[in-house]
């Protein structure tokens, strides 16, 4: 059985993702009820640093030049850390990534695509930063590329917002 699929579209164009639910049930199944519930519709990248990654799903970033983008979460709370003994996802070029404060268990709505290889976020290497790995980019790294491009300000946020339109989520096959 395959993964589910999601289709961002956002004001760049579109890119499309594999969730990994076979292996991150519970951070995929997440962000797929968030997806499916509409949170994520209308939100903007808040956080976009060149050469390490972009990040998404704060629901602050309504308002792209909130002072409050980037600190908060979905309506239902954060998850559970999901870090399975057995998987090694490593924060590969392309690769989804729960965003947390540090904290065990603080990841909830928020997430980061890696542009370039953060080995040192895996959660199986030694250090205090663990980001479990939930999907990948399957089609439209160039977007990804172009969004990583925005000239951002001093808090790395986008000068020109770039807004996801909706995400929408295809069952596994």
């Amino acid at each position: 059985m395959a993964n589910p699929t999601a289709t961002f579209t956002t004001s760049l164009g579109n890119f499309t993702v594999e969730l990994f639910q076979d292996q991150m049930p519970v951070t995929a199944g997440n962000f797929i009820t968030l997806a499916k519930d509409g949170f994520y519709d209308g939100l903007h990248f808040h956080r976009v640093i060149s050469n390490f990654m972009i990040q998404f799903g704060c629901p602050h970033s309504k308002d792209p030049k909130s002072p409050s983008c980037g600190t908060g979460g979905p309506p239902h709370g954060t998850i559970q850390d999901e870090f399975p003994p057995e998987l090694r996802l490593s924060n590969e070029p392309g690769t989804l990534s729960m965003a947390n404060t540090g904290r065990p268990n603080s990841g909830g709505s928020q997430f980061f695509i890696n542009t370039t290889h953060n080995h040192y976020l895996d959660y199986f290497t030694p250090g205090p930063s663990k980001h479990p790995v939930f999907g990948r980019i399957v089609e439209g790294m160039n977007i990804i590329a172009d969004i990583e491009g925005t000239q951002t300000d001093h808090r790395d946020n986008p000068i020109t917002p770039v807004q996801v339109i909706s995400i929408t989520v295809d069952a596994a096959e």
